[in-house]
């Protein structure tokens, strides 16, 4: 279709006459699922891009954004003016959005946390039988902090492992406190029965501590991230030195921390 035929539409930009509603709302319609497929192929695009896949005016793919938008099927990203696919997606369909991907909905949710407390923050994700590292922050507190991003860490000796641990399917984390547990300080929890009631006080209280438990003089609290249908599909921690994340701070970090993971569950669609 060229530019003249579209301009020569006679559907474009008109408002509804009698008789005509029902057309042109199923048009409208497919439109909108047009725009939202669109979106899913190509993860993000612009007003130019949407019309020209669609073969309609800029002003009836504006229109088509905002609606979506208003219902929280789309999002913009402001500073580039792309759209992508958003929450309300997961709310409707159960699926998970392109965009709505942990490492990246969390940077501002990690960088807000380590500004607050002054300590590093990480998130992590399951990998196999370890918690990988996929974003990191640091506090003001934690300038010489060593780098934790894209380590693999042992899940019962630190607190985002615990948390992963604790939520998985009772198979799969059986499965896992099956095999032997490598003591790393003489704090390590390396017996079966004392991880597994550790783990069920993480499900019970919403957090996880580690006390020295992976290296000597390193603290830490964990909370699990959830995915749109209550999965926990994450962790975020903060961790630091004994001396400043003794036994007296723990406590207030994790309640801190655990407010950040279920903000940063809201952005991945859980509660909708």
């Amino acid at each position: 279709m060229t530019r003249t035929q579209k301009q020569a539409d006679p559907t474009e930009d008109t408002p509804e006459k009698p008789g005509r509603s029902t057309g042109s709302s199923v048009q409208s319609v497919d439109r909108a699922v047009s725009v939202l497929e669109i979106l899913a192929r190509l993860g993000e695009a612009g007003v130019t891009e949407i019309a020209d896949e669609l073969e309609v005016h800029k002003s009836t793919a504006f229109r088509l954004l905002g609606v979506l938008e208003n219902r929280g099927l789309v999002a913009q990203a402001k500073d580039r003016g792309k759209y992508f696919l958003g929450a309300g997606v997961l709310r409707l369909a159960g699926a998970a959005a392109v965009r709505l991907d942990i490492s990246q909905e969390g940077v501002a949710v990690c960088r807000d946390l380590a500004d607050e407390l002054g300590e590093t923050t990480n998130i992590a994700v399951l990998d196999d039988n370890a918690a990988v590292n996929i974003m990191q922050a640091r506090g003001a507190a934690s300038v010489t902090a060593q780098n934790w991003l894209g380590r693999r860490t042992p899940l019962h000796a630190t607190s985002s492992g615990k948390v992963l641990l604790a939520h998985l399917p009772p198979t799969l984390r059986e499965g896992l406190l099956a095999r032997a547990l490598p003591r790393f300080t003489e704090r390590t929890i390396t017996g079966t029965a004392a991880l597994r009631t550790e783990l069920e006080a993480v499900v019970e209280q919403g957090y996880a501590f580690a006390q020295e438990e992976l290296e000597l003089g390193l603290a830490a609290t964990a909370a699990p991230v959830r995915a749109h249908d209550g999965k926990v599909i994450g962790a975020i921690s903060v961790s630091g030195p004994v001396y400043r994340l003794d036994s007296g701070r723990l406590p207030e970090l994790a309640e801190r921390t655990a407010a950040a993971a279920a903000d940063l569950s809201r952005r991945m669609g859980y509660g909708y």
